[in-house]
């Protein structure tokens, strides 16, 4: 199949990952579960198109249409085609994911203007939680667990304990690079923990195919790797751009979207400075210095 196509794995009975590939920028997965009379749907897509494919695909499993969509994270990939499922869907995310969905708006059209997105209406949660949220959806619990600062301020955690199963939104880039720019370094590697301690084997990242817990500890060895660079890099005076054009990625250079290394570095870089997680960085300086980091070209939107 083209490497741009989706596809559906049934995780469980009634439990279903949708992942689109390559998982590269702006290809990110959905997850849905349902009993045939209700249904929960867990993220959406960057664009209006793929939105649609996603519904058709859930109902071509006999689901119908979600009265509930959860949001992992207020970024567009995982949220643009939320009113795609209006009205019958009641959005539901950390508060501060609501709060960023509305802040940012379109953002990803200023990011990408030349994409296609379609018709986007920006849709934020309507209904919130701040640190935990249970949810049970034809039969099934449905726990939502708020991580901390990680990937960003408001990034919510999917688990359904029966099935052994967790939806980790961006948490987890299964064979692409890591990207916290907006969340937290520290906070990423304590979310890794929380992860842990659910004991799910089963792992469905926010981009990538589905894993299983060994993606938590790659995942981490990328972080330390980050840290031990930022750390170096910022003792010798280096810009995070210099430190990362300086690396040795070793094992991680090879994964999707390398050229995240400086922007992750921006990040752990205001972490040594004592900003806070989460604080504001300079969107510009980030993707300018990815650009630089990608041979001079602007990091391209897949969807």
């Amino acid at each position: 199949m083209p490497a741009s196509d989706p596809y559906t794995v049934e995780l469980a009975p009634s439990v279903h990952a949708y992942v689109q590939p390559d998982g590269g920028w702006c290809l990110n997965n959905a997850g849905f579960l349902s009993d045939g009379g209700s249904t929960l749907l867990i993220d959406t897509a960057a664009t209006e198109r793929r939105a649609l494919r996603l519904r058709d695909s859930l109902l071509a499993t006999g689901a119908p249409l979600p009265g509930t969509l959860v949001n992992t994270h207020h970024h567009g990939d995982h949220t643009y085609g939320n009113a795609v499922f209006r009205p019958e869907a009641t959005v539901v995310g950390h508060e501060a994911c609501r709060e960023e969905a509305l802040a940012a708006g379109h953002q990803l059209h200023l990011i990408w203007p030349e994409t296609d997105f379609g018709d986007i209406t920006i849709t934020a949660p309507d209904l919130t939680y701040s640190e935990r949220l249970t949810l049970h959806t034809g039969g099934t619990e449905v726990r939502l667990i708020h991580p901390g600062v990680a990937h960003t301020v408001g990034d919510t955690i999917v688990h359904l304990p029966e099935h052994g199963i967790v939806f980790t939104g961006d948490l987890i880039f299964n064979g692409g690079t890591p990207f916290i720019p907006m969340g937290s370094l520290s906070g990423s590697l304590r979310a890794l923990e929380l992860l842990r301690s659910l004991d799910a084997a089963i792992v469905v990242p926010g981009h990538g195919p589905v894993a299983d817990p060994s993606a938590y500890d790659a995942t981490e060895r990328y972080f330390l790797r980050v840290a031990e660079l930022a750390e170096a890099g910022h003792a010798k005076g280096l810009t995070p751009l210099e430190t990362a054009r300086g690396a040795d990625l070793g094992e991680f250079g090879e994964l999707r979207e390398s050229e995240r290394l400086v922007a992750n570095l921006h990040r752990a870089y205001a972490e040594l400075e004592g900003h806070p997680a989460g604080s504001p960085l300079d969107p510009v300086a980030l993707f300018g210095d990815m650009a630089v980091m990608n041979g001079g070209a602007p990091v391209a939107c897949h969807a």
